[in-house]
């Protein structure tokens, strides 16, 4: 712009100059008839030169939208070529906009040198030994080096930093089952970058997550990164169900587990939260309702022997619709928290169960195969549950059950007994995709 008003001030000069020989011109017609050619030829030089550096500027990347920030006032980001906030709220958008309708269940593993997203040598801070198989017998690790892609979405960076950032002044919760625990102490790895962080502070005291008296380990942990006041938490409750005592005074305690009614540590605490992820699954069994001595309660009453809900899948359900349609009645109180139902995670036993030589000793990654192009989920009663509310489904299903070499299998410290972990995965390995995928949606 400083050329133009150069050639600008040209101009005036020469009109300047034949103003002040106006008598002479006038005396001689010739004289005046070659300044008008002059003027005339002069002027058509500049509007070309004009013409050709205009084309020149608006070539320049970033000019059109530079202009159309200063025109709307905008503080000058794009100057530098960048886009300007109304650019990048438009991007922002489009990107909202196609993800919004994304089926993040459908779509490929593929292999990425960037992978893991943590050491599990050096997580030792968050990861129990029992699932860090760095730490283990294991010798090949071919499986950390894969990340979900979903077909048609753009992913988010998935760092521990934009973890943070994004969910600056809030809380995440995980209520569940071990896998849930799995899922939380991937997602302190993430987090920390798997460093040690003493700056991490405890502050399951807040939630009632203290040790009680005679027990192994709490409930429950909760952390918080004061940096960003984000906290971290997990709870665990196997049946996301309330356990009522039935008989105190007996040497052992038998639990009214109440499928209408959610466990009271949610009924507690759910204000607290941003983002909640539920899961439950593995401990509706007739061996884990034996062990843990719990008996079944619907409407306050026991449930029969001869009731539909006397099997156990069936029961799960009722759980699963009477906890997602209660979260949906705290949503319309919290309509700022996110609410995830996660799909079971998928166990991959062989020629057996855990506890009758059942194995899965494939270290072959994606053997079964690499893309999930079904719509739905293979989780149906999981699905079934959130449909009609506004609780998000966090299907994870298909996906993991792509990935059998992914878990513990023979590797654990109890394989010498014979017992494989076809259940629980190696960390790092699937459950930080679980994160990655819930990541995208918060």
């Amino acid at each position: 712009m400083e050329w133009i008003d150069e050639q600008q001030m040209k101009t005036k000069a020469m009109i300047n100059e034949a103003s002040s020989d106006e008598d002479d011109t006038a005396r001689h017609p010739l004289r005046t008839c070659s300044y008008l050619v002059f003027l005339v030829s002069a002027f058509i030089s500049i509007l070309k030169s004009y013409i050709v550096s205009k084309r020149k500027l608006l070539k320049v990347p970033g000019f059109l939208q530079q202009q159309e920030q200063e025109h709307l006032g905008d503080d000058g980001a794009s100057l530098a070529g960048l886009p300007g906030p109304a650019s990048r709220s438009h991007t922002h958008k489009s990107r909202g906009k196609a993800n919004k309708d994304c089926n993040y269940a459908k779509g490929k593993w593929v292999a990425d040198d960037k992978r893991p997203l943590y050491s599990g040598n050096e997580c030792k801070q968050w990861l129990s030994k029992m699932w860090a198989c760095r730490m283990m017998r294991r010798a090949d690790f071919s499986y950390e080096n894969y990340r979900w892609q979903p077909h048609g979405c753009e992913m988010p960076e998935f760092t521990g930093p934009n973890f943070l950032e994004r969910m600056q002044n809030q809380t995440l919760a995980f209520v569940g089952d071990s896998l849930g625990r799995q899922q939380f102490q991937s997602m302190m790895c993430i987090a920390t970058g798997g460093k040690y962080s003493p700056e991490v502070e405890d502050v399951g005291w807040k939630y009632g997550l203290v040790k009680a008296p005679g027990a192994l380990r709490p409930d429950g942990w909760a952390y918080r990164f004061p940096a960003t006041n984000t906290t971290i938490l997990f709870y665990w409750s196997a049946t996301l169900s309330e356990l009522e005592p039935l008989n105190t005074e007996h040497a052992v305690t038998s639990y009214a587990l109440h499928l209408d009614r959610p466990v009271t540590f949610l009924k507690k605490y759910v204000n607290s939260f941003d983002v909640l992820v539920l899961n439950t699954g593995h401990h509706w069994n007739r061996g884990k309702f034996n062990g843990n001595h719990w008996q079944l309660y619907a409407d306050g009453k026991p449930v029969g022997n001869g009731s539909r809900l006397a099997d156990l899948n069936r029961a799960k359900n009722l759980t699963l619709h009477s906890i997602a349609r209660w979260m949906d009645s705290e949503l319309a109180r919290h309509p700022q928290m996110k609410v995830f139902l996660r799909t079971i995670s998928p166990r991959h036993f062989v020629n057996g169960d855990w506890n009758t030589g059942g194995t899965c000793g494939n270290t072959v990654p994606l053997s079964n195969g690499s893309e999930v192009l079904q719509d739905h989920s293979i989780d149906i009663p999981a699905e079934s549950a959130v449909k009609g509310t506004q609780v998000k489904l966090l299907d994870i299903t298909a996906i993991s059950k792509l990935r059998d070499e992914g878990h513990i299998s023979n590797s654990s410290f109890k394989a010498f007994t014979g017992i494989n972990d076809c259940l629980h995965w190696c960390l790092p390995g699937i459950p930080d995709m679980w994160n990655e995928l819930l990541f995208a949606q918060i």
